[in-house]
Order: C-alpha cells, then structure tokens, then sequence
C-alpha cells in the first residue's frame, strides 16, 4: 500500500480489531449456554437409548462435581426434605442421584421430538388420571400445578399424545436465542409455550376459558412476591398464580408429578382437585389454596427427593448463605 493511502496512526483500522474484540468475546460467552444445550441434544439424539441412558448417568456424576454452589444448594433442600435426617454418606449418595436424574431430565428431553403416542402410551403408568378428564370435560380448563421433579416435559407430551391440548408456562432465560430453543423444544412435543412476563395471567386465562390444560411448576417463586408458606418446615414464599388462575377462571386445579421409573418409564400421579371455591376475599383465597397445594408438593418431593431438580436458592436463607 502507498504510504499516502495509509490510515494514520490511531485512526479507525487501528481501534477497530482491539475495541471489536471484547464485543465479539461477549456475544460469543453469551451464546455459550445456547451451543451447549444444542451440542448435548445433537448427542442425545444420536446415540442409542441405552447409550445416551448410561450416558446421562455419566453427566451426572460430573455435573455433581463440577457445580459445586449448585451441589451446595441441593445438600441444602435435600435436608429439608428429608426434615434434617439426612447427613454425611447418605446425603453424598442422594446428591449424586438427584444429579444423574437431573442429567436424565434434559438427555430424556432432547431425545422426545419425534416420539410416537405409541412409545409415551408404553412408557408411562397413572394414577388419578380421571381428575383431569373429568376436569376437562367441565369446559372450564385445566390447571396442573407440579413441582420440578422427574420427567416433567414427557409428561406433558404424554398428555399431549391422549388429545388434551396443553399449555406451559416457562420461565424465560438468557440469552433470548436459548429461550426459543427450548420453546421450540417443547413445541416440539405438542406443548403450546407462554413465556412468563407481565401478560402471562391474561394468556393462561384465555386458554383455559378455551379448556386447555395449563402446567405450571410451582415449587419456587422467581420474584419473590408470592404467598408466604411453611414448606418443609421453613418459612417461604411459594407463586400464588396458580390459585389466583383458579379463582379467576373456575378451572380446577390438581397437583401432578410425573416421576422417572426403571428402565426408561414415567409413573404421573393426579391428585383430587384442590378446594378453589371462593369463601372470602381474593387475598385470603389465595393464601389458603396456595398453601394446601404446599403441602401437595411436599408430599411429591418426599416420595422420591433424589429425583427434585430445584438447584436454586428457593428459602430467604439459602440467600443468607449466598452473601
């Protein structure tokens, strides 16, 4: 190049690499989480199951030693579980259960698409399935209220595949590109996704006056402002939408879990729609439904805690701890 036809010194091809760099280095740490999850569902999907099963075994063995805050938090809730009894080889040998099943969840869930009515029909059990056709067929929706715990997406593509038109209500994660892969994950499966925002209750009203069946996992409050609760013998604040959903719509609302069995099957139990109806002001209804579905939760996560997937701080203590 001539040296007339040069940038000077400190012009724009001398700023541009050092000041992009950073930039570049961000959006690609950004993007991390979103090549992970594709790079894990491309490995799922093309081993065999028995393969990808021992596989995910494997994973969790890692996961269990490479996150070690979110070993700490799950020793944590797993005491509570188990209401203080559990310690030293016991509470080792629950934790690494609780991760391999965790890993379980998300290389089960990467390998759904695609899964016939034929192969859910034969991977899953119930009990109490009645609830939620009998609710069904009142015309005034659906409300699943369940805790993170088991195979929780199989179960909504099992419902999915008998023909009830499902509704899930997510949390929204960062960055936005992974959240429209797991959107379209369980879109995937049959699920219609309403990411959780603002405009989250007006939504899931309207489905369910068009008698869909809303699933929400309900065992931690994101924002902090829900309805104080005793939960596992420790105050907390557990969501109130839920409830609030019931009260407004009429929709009754039952607590499911679906949890993971031997050899690749899901048992999903339903319990009896809880008492909705209204015996005072909205507050206090609220309140005392949420509570009653507290305790529906807790008895879930007691019958099989290695298989409770709430690695987060979810008590005012855990965050104590955190500080």
């Amino acid at each position: 190049m001539p040296p007339s036809s040069q940038p000077p010194a400190g012009g724009p091809s001398d700023r541009a690499p050092s000041s992009r760099l950073p930039s570049a280095v961000g959006r690609l740490r950004g993007r991390l989480p979103f090549l992970a999850y594709r790079f894990g569902s491309v490995v799922a999907r093309a081993l065999p199951a028995p393969v990808a099963a021992r596989g995910a075994q494997v994973s969790g063995i890692i996961l269990a030693r490479a996150m070690k805050e979110r070993r700490t938090m799950l020793e944590r809730h797993l005491r509570r579980a188990s209401g203080g009894t559990l310690s030293g080889a016991d509470l080792d040998r629950q934790v690494r259960r609780a991760f391999a099943s965790y890993a379980r969840y998300w290389a089960e869930s990467f390998r759904l698409p695609g899964s016939t009515p034929a192969h859910l029909a034969a991977g899953t059990t119930s009990e109490g399935l009645e609830h939620v056709e009998l609710a069904a067929a009142a015309g005034k929706g659906v409300i699943l209220a369940l805790p993170h715990l088991g195979g929780w997406d199989f179960g909504g593509a099992w419902l999915a595949s008998l023909g009830f038109r499902m509704v899930a209500v997510v949390e929204t994660v960062e960055p936005p590109v992974l959240f429209e892969w797991f959107a379209d994950l369980r879109r995937a499966l049959g699920l219609e996704v309403l990411p959780l925002d603002r405009g989250t209750g007006t939504a899931a009203l309207r489905r369910l006056r068009e008698g869909a069946v809303v699933a929400l996992v309900c065992d931690r409050d994101l924002e902090g402002t829900g309805v104080a609760v005793d939960f596992f013998g420790e105050s907390t604040t557990l969501p109130g939408g839920p409830a609030t959903l019931a009260r407004r719509s009429g929709a009754a609302l039952i607590p499911c879990a679906i949890y993971f069995g031997a050899g690749g099957t899901h048992h999903a139990i339903f319990r009896p729609p809880l008492d909705t109806t209204r015996h005072g002001g909205a507050r206090d209804d609220v309140a005392r439904v949420t509570r009653a579905l507290t305790a529906e939760l807790e008895a879930f996560i007691r019958r099989a805690p290695d298989q409770w997937h709430l690695l987060q701080p979810n008590w005012p203590s855990d965050f104590e701890n955190q500080a």
